[in-house]
């Protein structure tokens, strides 16, 4: 007979792997189905250099955001220590 520890781990992997496989398939869902609606467009979209740059641009300004959001505690604090 299998422990119950076991079985607990057992179950939760079970499950995890249950729920995560369903988040997955619902993400890529919503991935195809905006690239359809994209697809699907009256406009057709080239992408320029200039595009490319502005775009690499926004991505890094949302990076820092994200990151000073996510970090600025830690920032603070550590800041306030001397570090």
């Amino acid at each position: 007979m299998i422990s119950i520890l076991a079985q607990e781990r057992l179950l939760g992997f079970a499950l995890g792997t249950v729920s995560m496989g369903g988040l997955v398939l619902h993400q890529r869902r919503s991935i195809y189905r905006s690239l359809a609606e994209a697809d699907g467009s009256a406009y057709s979209f080239q992408p320029s250099e200039i595009t490319i740059r502005r775009g690499s641009t926004e991505l890094a300004h949302v990076w820092n955001k994200a990151v000073d959001e996510t970090l600025g505690r830690l920032i603070v604090y550590l800041s306030s220590r001397g570090w």
